[in-house]
């Protein structure tokens, strides 16, 4: 089956896409058919973001070729002209933004959590101390001739 997808390339944190239609069988950067335009998602303002020729799009999907999710996307939006792909860098950027937000608030929840489970841990642990210094204290009064092996050879010495 033939697909219409990106292909990454640039370096690491500026990817930069191909479109190209591939063999579905192929991997993701490997080998394709035809390149038809790219993405670039990084690029600059005043600079050229996306290029596609729509023709030859058209003409694969009149041969049977699928186009990915994210392809179909962003035709979508490109058939809207420059303002759909605005449209679509600033949902981009609210969906991270509420990602990082959400990605914050489980962490701040978790660490309170944790927080919360060594308060009645710590109550419990102060509690017990007293409790056990008064059982040993009656026992060390009663047993005061019993002591430490390292002690007697320290005292024989």
């Amino acid at each position: 089956m033939v697909v219409i997808r990106l292909s990454r390339s640039g370096n690491k944190n500026r990817p930069y896409f191909n479109v190209v239609v591939a063999d579905s069988r192929k991997p993701r950067d490997g080998r394709f058919i035809e390149r038809i335009g790219f993405y670039n998602p990084m690029a600059r303002e005043g600079s050229e973001t996306l290029r596609l020729a729509t023709d030859r799009i058209e003409y694969w999907q009149g041969h049977g070729a699928l186009l990915s999710e994210t392809m179909t996307r962003i035709v979508k939006l490109h058939a809207k002209g420059p303002e759909g792909l605005a449209e679509m860098k600033e949902n981009d950027a609210k969906k991270a933004a509420s990602k990082k937000a959400k990605r914050k608030a489980e962490k701040i929840a978790k660490a309170e959590a944790a927080v919360a489970e060594e308060a009645p841990a710590a109550e419990t642990k102060e509690e017990a101390p007293a409790a056990e210094t008064k059982e040993e204290a009656p026992a060390a009064e009663t047993a005061p001739e019993e002591k430490p092996a390292a002690e007697t050879k320290k005292e024989d010495n």
